[in-house]
Formats: C-alpha cells, sequence, structure tokens
C-alpha cells in the first residue's frame, strides 16, 4: 500500500509540473508577440515631404544609402501604388536596425581579380568584393565574355572586379 501511495504522489508532481510549463510556454509566446508589437512601436519615424520627380527609391538612397529600402518606406505608409508618388505628399521614414555584415576580414576580396572557387556564385563574390550582394551586376557586366549565364560560374573562371 506505501507503493502504491508514493507512485500515486509522483504521478500528481509530474502532472502538475508539466501543466505548469505548458502555462509557462504559452503566457510566455504571448509576452514576446506583445513586446515585439510594443518595439515596432516605438521605433523612431522621421517625415519627408514629397518633391516634384521624386521617386521612393530616390528617397530610400537620401536617407539609408541603399534604393532597396524603398520597400520599408512603402510598407511603413501602406501605400497601395508605391510608383505614385504625389509632390508634397507626407512620408513616414522609418529608422531601421542596420544588421552587421557576416562577412570577416579576412574573406573580403580586395584585389580586382578573383578566381572563382567550389561553391562561389556571383552575389557571395559581389558581397565579399564590394559587401552588397546586389553588385553581382557589376561583375557580370566586365565578365560577359567568360560567363555565359550568370547564374552558374564555374570553378577556376578568372573575374575582373571593377573597382
Amino acid at each position: 500500500m506505501n507503493e502504491q501511495k508514493i507512485s500515486m504522489i509522483l504521478g500528481a508532481v509530474v502532472v502538475a509540473v508539466v501543466g505548469v510549463l505548458i502555462y509557462n510556454y504559452f503566457t510566455g509566446i504571448n509576452r514576446q508577440e506583445e513586446l515585439a508589437q510594443s518595439t515596432e512601436e516605438q521605433a523612431s519615424v522621421k517625415i519627408h515631404q514629397v518633391a516634384p520627380g521624386e521617386s521612393l527609391w530616390q528617397i530610400s538612397q537620401k536617407y539609408y544609402n541603399d534604393g532597396y529600402k524603398w520597400v520599408e518606406i512603402a510598407k511603413v505608409n501602406n501605400l497601395a501604388s508605391p510608383d505614385l508618388l504625389e509632390a508634397g505628399q507626407a512620408l513616414a521614414i522609418p529608422e531601421l536596425t542596420v544588421i552587421p555584415s557576416t562577412v570577416s576580414e579576412e574573406k573580403t576580396i580586395p584585389t580586382s581579380e578573383y578566381l572563382v572557387a567550389q561553391g562561389d556564385d556571383l552575389w557571395k563574390i559581389a558581397v565579399r568584393a564590394y559587401a552588397d550582394g546586389y553588385q553581382w551586376t557589376k561583375i557580370w557586366e566586365a565578365n560577359k565574355t567568360v560567363i555565359a549565364n550568370p547564374d552558374r560560374v564555374e570553378v577556376g573562371t578568372k573575374l575582373l572586379l571593377p573597382r
């Protein structure tokens, strides 16, 4: 009879511990969602008055030195047609967090020539050479004679990297 009581007590303790863990898990998810929402709401925002003939790309270049960030401006302002801006229109310019580059200094390409290694593609080479993957087109334009298809770069191909 003692073994039966001990087993019953241990079983109840296990059920209670599992219940507490499940409760903490689900309340923790709600807290994380609330924290993420409040962080987004607290982000600093600037206001920009659209000049005649100005595009989101130009505005993005002005504030972020990166035209591709125009998407963030369009998203914050809920623009149905991002290519249709009116002069004098007020746009909220969000403060974006800068994600540090994962490219280490030893892997950068400082020279104007590069020999393609296993696993390389034009995007990866552009990131290492210019710290900007979107510059792959610059590499392709300079090497069209040796690269027939920009999606396939052969190992051992010598590329010119415009500087």
